[in-house]
């Protein structure tokens, strides 16, 4: 068998361990999974998560997702808890502690504090019989027929478990808590994800800043509006109901037309019943509007009242957030 076989076959099979691993948590998931998820939610402190060595890195991971859907979390290092940060464990909160053996000592070593305090103690380990779950009050079962290691040593397949189960717990908490799009742009501010989430009414145009012109404004006056502007585009107002825009586009269809495009008013050159967005929609929302109707710009409205037009916003704006 060529090298090149060779080493796709060996990635294939770590793959499908990996993917059983996962799959075979499905027939674990009982009542001990919800009680778990039902201490975190009754909970008023906060979850503190710890783990040595790889799973200490999923530990942080775990920390991480749940601190980011709504469920405040950090990660403790067990052998720094023991040389002092034990400190940060308060008796309204949950140790959630993950080792595969059940046995780690580092982690062992933490039982007795987390005992005298009263404090929750849910483990994620790979042996039910082991010290640490005989020591919890809720054991989630993370064990796997075998690592992905041919070896049977680097943790490769109990980790991937692990990280499974931890995400599973974070979205279950996810979903209970009823945590929404806002929510999540409010604990993601920097970053892709958390721009796209932002509302239109954190970049969008306002006040003296909004191109517009009245229904019966001639051509020249709205021109040099939307030279003013440099946006591309000015609304046509009948009083405060936005009525129509004219843009960049319609004045070049206008201008190939050979009409004499200055005498004539914006209500025979502008587009009737242009598109809008609420002002407390997200920015992912605005970009796919004007993907879908290949425009560069929106009108926004107040959410109390569809008709009044209160911004604009601008691709230019989304490109300059990195919302593109």
């Amino acid at each position: 068998m060529k090298v090149k076989d060779v080493t796709i076959e060996s990635a294939k099979r770590v793959l499908n361990i990996e993917a059983d691993a996962v799959r075979a948590l499905l027939d674990r998931l009982d009542s001990s999974f919800t009680e778990a998820v039902e201490t975190i939610l009754r909970a008023t402190g906060k979850v503190v998560v710890t783990g040595m060595g790889k799973s200490g890195l999923i530990c942080q991971k775990i920390a991480s997702t749940l601190a980011s859907t709504g469920t405040s979390a950090f990660f403790l290092h067990p052998a720094e808890g023991a040389h002092g940060d034990m400190g940060v464990l308060m008796k309204n909160d949950i140790l959630l502690a993950i080792s595969n053996s059940g046995e780690t000592e580092e982690i062992i070593k933490m039982v007795p504090l987390v005992k005298r305090l009263g404090i929750k103690l849910i483990a994620m380990t790979g042996r039910t019989e082991s010290t640490l779950a005989e020591e919890a009050d809720i054991v989630l079962d993370i064990c796997v027929s075998e690592e992905a290691c041919p070896l049977g040593l680097a943790p490769t397949a109990s980790t991937t478990a692990t990280l499974a189960m931890g995400d599973a717990l974070a979205v279950s908490l996810l979903e209970r808590r009823g945590f929404k799009h806002e929510d999540f742009a409010t604990l993601h501010p920097s970053g892709s994800l958390g721009k796209k989430l932002m509302k239109v009414e954190t970049l969008m145009h306002r006040g003296g800043a909004v191109p517009r012109v009245e229904v019966k404004t001639s051509m020249k006056d709205a021109m040099l509006e939307m030279t003013a502007k440099r946006l591309g585009i000015t609304g046509v107002f009948n009083g405060e109901r936005l009525v129509g825009v004219i843009t960049d586009g319609d004045l070049r269809r206008a201008l190939e037309n050979g009409n004499n495009l200055l005498e004539k008013s914006v209500d025979e050159v502008m587009t009737g019943s242009p598109k809008t967005i609420a002002m407390s929609a997200v920015l992912e929302a605005a970009l796919k509007v004007m993907e879908d109707h290949s425009i560069t710009a929106l009108f926004v409205y107040d959410d109390r009242n569809k008709e009044k037009a209160v911004g604009v916003i601008h691709l230019h704006d989304l490109l300059r957030a990195g919302v593109v």
